[in-house]
């Protein structure tokens, strides 16, 4: 059996990257966003004024992903600022992933800019990994005009971390033999699956480098992050068991967050914002024929302090009605009256099985609000999302389905594309 072979493929500051692509192609003569220090950034006017994606220019003025404009525009006073067009994005998706599939006998999409691509027994057809890597990647850039980073590998983990190396435009490797030079000498920021609360708590127990973590004892980590402590060890010694599948990935999570245009001090809109966003969430549960076990409900307030609560359901449920009611619940617990600037809804503990636990007084009513459900993702599917609402939203200024980023990124029934990464 041949061994495997992965690639991890990343479109290089994507949502900046299609729109220079798409100027070029408009008006071959204009000058290339990508070689100016520029950033896609979001509304300011609906306090979303943020950078969604950056060029190499603008990183050199230590200019981040996710920061204010405002902050950007200090440190860069010439900044161009484009705004984002969602649609576009989707298009340009869409067009990178059929190219893959031209190429790769099973390709996995994992965000909206970058796919995992099984290679696994192509080398009589395509000779060696790396050399039609670098194929792939220039043949990406003349078709579509944007570059990619590939990452070659036996393992999807590695083959991420590979393309995350050096950028843009590059092809690296990083098989088991390479992961001491390679990559056990980067900070544990670096590691997937390793976010700023863990890394600082990891910082504390002296562990610095993701070689620190692998030459870790797994029972230290294990006591200190749980679950989580040895997953990180496993992806620090490059363990990742898990093969590229031609299925769609499962969700572990559906959530949706608001930054509200102004703030909010009524708990009665403050949960109409929460009913938009599980109208939102529940939608994209049914879509993929799913439940869930928990919801979970996060505030930030104006002074940006953020609290969050959640909660494990009796049941699994896909109900709209069930996951409001419970996000309420949270809502109220939470809150301490202080003005709110973003709201956000999430749930957990996925699953696929449509057991539930009966009981005397809910059932019956479950199995009504269901049915509800049910017809009214058939009628937004069929006539748009606006075709069918809630009374309460009716001649109100909030959206009755909110959450991410526009109406543009959701596709299929509300299902969201992923932010760039």
């Amino acid at each position: 059996m041949p061994e495997p072979i992965i690639y991890h493929v990343d479109v290089n500051s994507a949502f900046l990257s299609w729109e220079a692509a798409r100027r070029l192609r408009e008006n071959p003569s204009a000058p290339d966003l990508r070689t100016l220090p520029s950033v896609i950034g979001g509304s300011e006017e609906t306090r979303h004024g943020i950078v969604l994606a950056k060029s190499t220019s603008a990183k050199e003025y230590s200019i981040h992903t996710g920061e204010p404009l405002i902050s950007a525009r200090r440190k860069c006073p010439e900044l161009l600022v484009v705004p984002p067009d969602y649609g576009l994005y989707v298009n340009c998706s869409r067009r990178f992933i059929e190219l893959l599939r031209e190429y790769a006998p099973v390709v996995e999409q994992y965000s909206i800019d970058e796919a995992f691509c099984d290679m696994t027994g192509t080398t009589r057809l395509y000779g060696s990994p790396v050399i039609f890597a670098e194929y792939l990647k220039d043949k990406i850039y003349e078709t579509l005009g944007f570059t990619v980073n590939i990452g070659v590998s036996c393992n999807r983990l590695l083959a991420k971390m590979a393309s995350d190396f050096k950028k843009p435009n590059l092809v690296h490797t990083l098989f088991p033999s390479e992961i001491p030079a390679k990559m056990w000498p980067l900070p544990v920021e670096d590691l997937f699956f390793v976010g700023r609360s863990t890394s600082k708590r990891l910082h504390t127990l002296g562990l610095h480098t993701i070689g620190d973590i692998a030459r870790c004892d797994v029972d230290t980590l294990r006591y200190h992050f749980k679950k989580h402590g040895e997953v990180i060890w496993n992806y620090a010694n490059g363990h990742d068991v898990e093969l590229v599948t031609d299925h769609k990935a499962a969700n572990k999570s559906y959530g949706n967050s608001i930054t509200i245009p102004h703030d909010v001090t009524d708990g009665d809109m403050a949960k109409g914002f929460l009913l938009s966003l599980c109208e939102t969430i529940g939608a994209r549960i049914r879509s993929d024929h799913a439940f869930i076990g928990m919801v979970s409900v996060t505030i930030l307030d104006c002074d940006f302090q953020r609290q969050s609560h959640q909660t494990a359901l009796l049941t699994p449920t896909n109900v709209t009605e069930n996951i409001y009611e419970t996000a309420c619940q949270l809502f109220t617990q939470i809150w301490d009256g202080r003005p709110i600037r973003q709201i956000g809804v999430s749930t957990g503990h996925v699953t696929d099985t449509e057991c539930q636990q009966y009981d005397l007084f809910s059932t019956e009513k479950n199995e009504k609000l269901a049915k509800l459900n049910a017809a009214i993702d058939s009628i937004r599917t069929r006539y748009g999302e606006d075709a069918i609402q809630r009374a309460r939203f009716i001649n109100s200024e909030q959206e009755h389905m909110s959450g991410g980023l526009s109406r543009e990124k959701r596709t299929g029934v509300l299902g969201e594309v992923p932010p760039e990464t």
